[in-house]
């Protein structure tokens, strides 16, 4: 598999990168360690601290998993700002036929912004925008 220059990781990514027993662990691990550089934002890590915890996770395995992002050279963490809520908000309003969260229309106006194609997620509406999800 040839590197990839940019991946979006998305929170169930990072789910799958953070737990073994995931079923996407050994595939996330794969698209990982194939690629480059990596951008995620800030409302994904916001996201995987609870989701993490609902899982059984303990808070402070999370917490660190989060600290170990936000240190890394290779992540780049995309912080929601004025700017990009309302290029969110827009693209909400104009896909009123989709259940997308506020959320998922910031990671697609980051993408879009960004240049990114991949997405290391297993949520079937980066597909529905156009993007490719890298896990099932």
């Amino acid at each position: 598999m040839a590197a990839r220059n940019s991946l979006f990781i998305d929170t169930s990514g990072w789910m799958a990168l953070l737990r073994a027993d995931e079923p996407q662990h050994t595939e996330a691990v794969k698209i990982f360690d194939s690629s480059k550089q990596f951008i995620t934002t800030n409302y994904v890590l916001a996201e995987l601290i609870p989701l993490a915890n609902s899982r059984g996770i303990p808070r402070d395995t999370s917490l660190k998993f989060v600290r170990e992002i936000e240190s890394s050279d290779l992540i780049k963490i995309v912080w929601v700002d004025t700017e990009l809520h309302g290029q969110a908000m827009d693209l909400l309003e104009t896909r009123l036929d989709k259940n997308y969260s506020l959320c998922d229309a910031v990671r697609f106006a980051v993408m879009r912004e960004y240049g990114l194609t991949d997405a290391l997620t297993t949520d079937r509406h980066f597909q529905q925008e156009g993007f490719v999800r890298m896990l099932e």
